[in-house]
């Protein structure tokens, strides 16, 4: 099932996902309605917290890979980011903020790990692109989003932006 897209605004943007304890039917459910809806709008990644779900799981494809017949989905549930090296300041977007993008600050290499579908723990090391995508993505599961991490003048001049992204909430909810 496609789910909708949660805005900037909804409440489940801003809460710290819970671990998942038990990878059941139900978990089992909401991945495959995860990657419906990533495949479906051909993007990057998606956080569960991103459709309405706050759990600790987030996908992402493999876009990096320069043979696009080797390209696929990766899930990570209750992900652990372990270690970071370096740094790069680059331009970021995201789905719950249609049309924005600007520069953020993320290590370029890190060492996570993650558990597959199965439960089974792997330990990943990611550069520039996976790298970049999983803190994104990290962040998702904790409440932050990334326009708390760009600078504070650009993030007062995309108040009027954020404002009347923000104003489609109703009740907590915003699918825009």
């Amino acid at each position: 099932m496609i789910e909708k897209i949660r805005f900037y605004g909804d409440e489940v943007l801003r809460k710290k996902a819970k671990t998942i304890e038990i990878i059941d039917k139900n978990i089992k459910e909401k991945v495959n309605n995860l990657i419906e809806t990533l495949e479906s709008r051909d993007e990057f990644a998606l956080a569960a917290p991103q459709v309405g779900y706050s759990l600790r799981m987030f996908i992402m494809r493999n876009l990096w890979e320069e043979d696009p017949k080797k390209v696929k989905t990766m899930l990570f549930i209750n992900p652990e980011l372990l270690e970071f090296d370096g740094m790069l300041h680059e331009p970021e977007g995201c789905l719950s903020f249609p049309g924005i993008f600007e520069k953020v600050k993320r290590a370029k290499s890190i060492k996570f790990k993650a558990q597959d579908i199965n439960g089974k723990w792997k330990h990943y090391t990611a550069e520039d692109l996976f790298a970049r995508g999983v803190q994104h993505e990290y962040d998702h599961l904790e409440g932050i989003l990334f326009i708390d991490k760009i600078n504070p003048l650009k993030r007062k001049l995309l108040h009027g932006k954020l404002k009347k992204i923000a104003e489609t909430t109703k009740n907590g909810v915003n699918i825009g």
